[in-house]
């Protein structure tokens, strides 16, 4: 994404699919699943949005277009991820510069903060869901990894933010794993028909793997809805 503190990239893109539509409506969580995928793979915002106009500008000269407006971000995804790949070359040699000023963009109250609001969420969730001990295991196991992770935080010294962020999103990934390895089978059944009905008008126009990375990520943000369990990256810092 280039700039760490950047947390407002969802947000971003939400108002500008909005503003091009025309109307405020709810981004659905297959919007939000696409926006992840990009996030993910560190898709700028200035893709994001010459993708979204590149395809607003093609919908509308197809037929479809007529007086119909654009319902999803799944139909830019192909325009998205070109206009990626051109401002590849030309992001060639920022990395250097973001990871220099990358311990300077958070102080350490606040990230104290953030760790102890995603704890107090952990201990909740591992409350509220006793009937099924692999998770509620798997939630302790991440709230120790969490708070061993605050002692970082106490240490003298400059903060390695970027370690930090790797052990975070490792555990996010964790979590992700024993969730569809131990949610019971109805919710998943119910979660994955959710998903195959949002997705139905849009895997034709979507390559096999954007289609998967979709799905990964349509399905950890369902799940981590149901169970109310947060996100512990340091990009979900707000």
């Amino acid at each position: 994404m280039g700039e760490w503190n950047y947390f407002n990239y969802f947000t971003e893109i939400e108002e500008y699919f909005c503003k091009k539509r025309g109307s405020h409506l709810l981004v659905s969580p297959l919007d939000w699943a696409i926006m992840e995928t990009w996030q993910k793979a560190g898709v700028p915002l200035e893709a994001v949005f010459k993708g979204i106009d590149q395809a607003f500008e093609s919908y509308g000269r197809s037929r479809r277009g007529a007086g119909k407006p654009l319902k999803s971000l799944a139909y830019c995804t192909d325009a998205v991820l070109n206009a990626a790949e051109e401002a590849q070359e030309a992001a060639a040699g920022k990395a250097a510069a973001n990871s220099a000023t990358t311990s300077s963009t958070f102080d350490r109250e606040r990230l104290s903060e953030y760790f102890l609001r995603n704890m107090e969420s952990l201990k909740i969730a591992a409350k509220t869901h006793t009937q099924n001990p692999q998770l509620v295991t798997l939630w302790e196991e991440a709230l120790r990894a969490l708070e061993s992770c605050t002692v970082l935080l106490d240490s003298p010294g400059t903060l390695d933010v970027e370690d930090l962020e790797r052990r975070l999103t490792l555990l996010d990934e964790r979590i992700h794993a024993g969730m569809l390895l131990h949610a019971s089978e109805d919710l998943l059944l119910r979660l994955r028909r959710e998903m195959d009905s949002a997705l139905s008008a849009y895997r034709r126009k979507m390559k096999a793997g954007q289609v998967a990375l979709v799905e990964k990520q349509f399905l950890q943000k369902r799940l981590l809805e149901e169970f109310r369990v947060p996100r512990l990256s340091l990009y979900y810092l707000s």
